[in-house]
């Protein structure tokens, strides 16, 4: 049997193993090819969040995911940013996503960049002196988001170091992040 005949014998037989064959290259081919394009596009092979958290509301609900773009192919906009019109999810300033405290493993944030700071800088109105130079950091929530990430828990008094930031936030897809919230 020649290889054009046995890959012709592959395309169309109906034998149970050769189907299922057939059908896993088909996925496998489709996931290769969405991470060469997803790294082309955003500079990352899974460039996908789901949102776990309300703080991001209105402008990204629980569920919905993110695409993210590398942030070695951005600059990051803040809120506080005058210079520019940048809009990003219907506010003034970038979305990114961050490690708390560098850390591997954990999480990540996904909040709102307000604006970057020096080390030696107030890190807001009569508030303690940065210990490094970084971005202060917000959700949109107002109810659940009052302070900066800084000034409580995510971020305890550490602005967010540019190696922190994973990428920043460029669209979002509502609800399909449930089944990967599910999943995990």
């Amino acid at each position: 049997m020649t290889l054009q005949e046995s890959f012709h014998t592959f395309r169309t037989s109906e034998n149970f193993w050769i189907s299922i064959t057939r059908d896993l290259a088909s996925v496998l081919l489709a996931v290769l090819a969405f991470a060469v394009i997803s790294q082309i596009v955003f500079g990352m092979w899974t460039p996908m969040v789901a949102v776990e958290s309300g703080s991001m509301e209105p402008h990204m609900q629980i569920g919905d995911i993110i695409f993210i773009k590398s942030i070695d192919r951005t600059q990051i906009i803040t809120n506080q940013d005058t210079s520019t019109e940048h809009i990003s999810f219907k506010m003034q300033g970038d979305v990114i996503l961050y490690r708390p405290y560098g850390q591997e493993g954990v999480t990540p944030i996904i909040h709102r960049a307000m604006y970057y700071v020096e080390e030696g800088e107030p890190m807001w109105i009569n508030g303690p002196a940065a210990p490094h130079s970084g971005y202060i950091t917000k959700g949109d929530n107002i109810r659940t988001n009052i302070y900066f990430d800084q000034q409580g828990q995510i971020s305890y008094y550490e602005p967010i170091k540019e190696e922190w930031i994973i990428g920043t936030a460029q669209f979002r897809i509502p609800y399909l992040g449930h089944l990967r919230l599910l999943i995990s």
